[in-house]
């Protein structure tokens, strides 16, 4: 059987990315015993991963690069914000000094409703600086590992969109 859509996949892999020096750093590792499931084609992946994976079979390995600009893009300034700091107060005016810290990431409401991680970059008496480009945003992805399992999915798993027991979603 070969990775093609609606198949559900298993593997093992490194993430790395490459730093300015030119040395790698471990991003994410899974590993044999707990291995990366998904259902290929479903639309939740890296369209380069997924295409870098396709027409591969159980035993195989991979090596490949993906760069910013197909991975999670380049880093974009316009989403590096500063937020008044009263908007990290309480009821009292107290500033939330225990959450709100350099380095902390905080889940975030934009004026749409949509959900939004932010990393605190920077705090002064005014602002609290944020930096809402996803964490990998500008790097290029080396990943490498095995293909696992592929199996086809069932019609349950094609319906909710995403894999079912071991690995998976548990409804």
């Amino acid at each position: 059987m070969i990775i093609e859509k609606n198949k559900v996949v298993s593997v093992s892999y490194h993430l790395t990315t490459k730093e300015e020096d030119g040395k790698e750093t471990l991003v994410e590792k899974t590993e044999d015993a707990k291995p990366f499931v998904f259902l290929y084609g479903s639309g939740g992946l890296l369209e380069e991963f997924e295409k870098n994976l396709n027409g591969k079979k159980t035993g195989d390995t991979f090596d490949f690069f993906i760069d910013a600009k197909n991975a999670y893009g380049e880093r974009d300034t316009s989403h590096i914000v500063s937020i008044p700091s009263d908007s990290f107060k309480d009821d009292a005016g107290k500033f939330d000094s225990e959450n709100v810290k350099v380095g902390s990431v905080l889940p975030m409401v934009d004026n749409h409703g949509n959900k939004l991680q932010g990393l605190v970059t920077e705090i002064t008496a005014d602002n609290v600086k944020m930096d809402f480009n996803h964490p990998l945003a500008g790097q290029e992805l080396h990943f490498k590992g095995n293909v696992l399992e592929i199996r086809q999915a069932t019609d349950e798993e094609l319906s909710h969109g995403h894999v079912h027991g071991p690995g998976g979603h548990h409804h």
